[in-house]
């Protein structure tokens, strides 16, 4: 493996080449395209609405579009974080659907369950990332050409595991409108922007927006903030949780920031 002079994430336009040196991290991500993942070195914890698959160096995990995604991304016997991931968006999986014949498209599969699937070890799974190995060199940059390359040939060695992939990555229909506060309501503790809540519960930004004032006279910033301060106050005052212990769980960044919200909200310090 080349050495990686880098630390951090580099978007070669839906592959993902990150490196982190010494520190470990841990951050969610919105996921609205079907996403691949594969280890390098280090280790990752991937959770999903309380599913939780640890990731190996060597080992591989796809998850579905529309999620919100909580990764932890850790160094592990002395090697550094080091991973890579594909996003398929609904473009290329369609140039891929087109090139299709007929003949090769399974009939009566069902899709699989769940969120989040770790795949099992194959030689082409293997060769398709180690074949990435040198774009860990910042220096180092894929064509277009070639990113579009790989992503065909992710796509392929997905369909070779499991045939039940076909009609989950070829579903090209638009998402139902879902309902937004319960949506929001189970999800107000993530920095969501306006644009991943109206993608997320089937909507354009200017649908969400029109929706959203027809059940509440907040806007849905305000919501969020109030939200995630009756929940705070909640477990200040009859879970005795600290402040500095909850902040972060209900949604905000910064402490002080939490500090300066709940005492405009409820006209005292959390725990007075």
């Amino acid at each position: 493996m080349t050495k990686s002079t880098f630390n951090g994430v580099i978007d070669y336009n839906g592959i993902f080449i990150s490196c982190f040196q010494t520190e470990d991290s841990k951050c969610f991500h919105a996921m609205p395209d079907h996403a691949l993942f594969y280890m390098y070195s280090g280790q990752q914890k991937i959770i999903d609405n309380g599913q939780e698959v640890d990731i190996y160096p060597g080992e591989c995990a796809f998850i579905r579009r529309d999620r919100r995604i909580m990764f932890h991304k850790n160094a592990k016997d002395g090697e550094p974080y080091k991973g890579i991931s594909m996003t398929f968006k609904r473009s290329i999986l369609r140039e891929f659907y087109k090139g299709l014949n007929p003949s090769e498209m399974p009939q009566d599969i069902t899709a699989p369950k769940g969120n989040l699937h770790k795949i099992e070890i194959r030689p082409d799974i293997t060769s398709l990332f180690q074949s990435l190995t040198p774009y860990f060199d910042a220096d180092i940059k894929p064509t277009d050409e070639m990113i579009k390359l790989k992503l065909h040939e992710g796509i392929f060695a997905l369909l070779n595991t499991n045939k039940s992939y076909f009609p989950l990555l070829f579903d090209f229909t638009t998402p139902w409108k879902i309902d937004i506060l319960e949506y929001m309501n189970e999800n107000y503790m993530y920095d969501l922007t306006l644009k991943e809540m109206a993608h997320y519960t089937g909507r354009s930004l200017a649908t969400f927006k029109r929706d959203f004032a027809k059940i509440s006279e907040l806007t849905p910033q305000k919501w969020l903030i109030s939200k995630r301060l009756r929940v705070a106050y909640e477990k200040i005052q009859k879970e005795n949780a600290k402040a500095s212990d909850i902040y972060m769980e209900v949604g905000f960044k910064n402490l002080s920031h939490f500090y300066t919200a709940y005492k405009r909200e409820f006209g005292t310090q959390p725990g007075k």
